[in-house]
């Protein structure tokens, strides 16, 4: 089964949800969004895949490229090919429909647990998987880093929500997310090694504490970007 994924050259790691995938059987085909020079046909394509980045959609300085992958965003929706988008991902679905994406008060760095809204209630909860009952997606503990918030498009529903704004929304054959599920070890430390250890200062944490953090916190993460994943392929994006 193909799939497309979608994210910056530098920057490129689908982590824990591309090994769900993968194990799926799932093939993939990179494309970086940063030279993106003509994007690739989606015929053929039963899947993609929209990663993070630090860009922002509203910067005037890429405004080309942000364009056009809104515009690619938009002919993946109106195909109807199965999505998933995180973070930068998430954003830019939302710009792409026509919904605000703008800068946040107070920004989310470190590992945060959501809040189910009444659209996710039985969906999204503390105790996911611990019962045949219990419900199938985690509330946490899941990485955020993020600046940006988005307004949920039309036509979505909102499942979760942290004080900063929608975390998880799904709409036909479509979800995103704006934490990181796909976030190993490995991710959060390339992360804090490309600038994100000075990010992180600023806003009055300290690196090797977030790296401890991580190291435990994924030993749940993984399994929930797992189950993630599945209720994805089962419930959201069959035709």
């Amino acid at each position: 089964m193909r799939a497309l994924v979608i994210g910056n050259g530098s920057d490129f790691d689908p982590g824990f949800v591309g090994q769900r995938l993968r194990e799926h059987g799932y093939v993939f085909q990179e494309v970086h969004r940063d030279g993106a020079d003509p994007w690739p046909t989606l015929d053929g394509v039963e899947l993609v895949l929209s990663l993070g980045s630090e860009w922002n959609v509203y910067d005037p300085a890429i405004a080309d490229v942000v364009a056009a992958e809104a515009a690619y965003t938009r002919d993946i929706v109106g195909a109807s090919v199965a999505l998933f988008a995180i973070c930068y991902g998430a954003q830019m679905l939302a710009h792409a429909l026509g919904a605000t994406v703008e800068r946040i008060a107070d920004p989310e760095i470190g590992w945060f647990e959501l809040a189910a809204t009444d659209a996710g209630a039985g969906l999204v909860g503390d105790d996911a998987g611990d019962s045949a009952d219990a419900p199938p997606l985690a509330a946490g503990p899941w990485m955020e880093w993020h600046h940006d918030g988005f307004e949920v498009p039309a036509g979505f529903r909102e499942l979760a929500r942290t004080d900063a704004g929608p975390q998880l929304i799904v709409g036909h054959r479509t979800l995103a997310t704006q934490f990181h599920p796909e976030a190993t070890a490995a991710t959060v430390a390339d992360w804090l090694r490309k600038g994100g250890a000075e990010q992180f200062r600023h806003h009055g944490g300290e690196p090797t504490e977030l790296l401890a953090q991580t190291r435990a916190n994924v030993e749940l993460s993984r399994p929930n970007a797992a189950a993630l994943v599945d209720w994805f392929l089962t419930e959201v994006a069959p035709a």
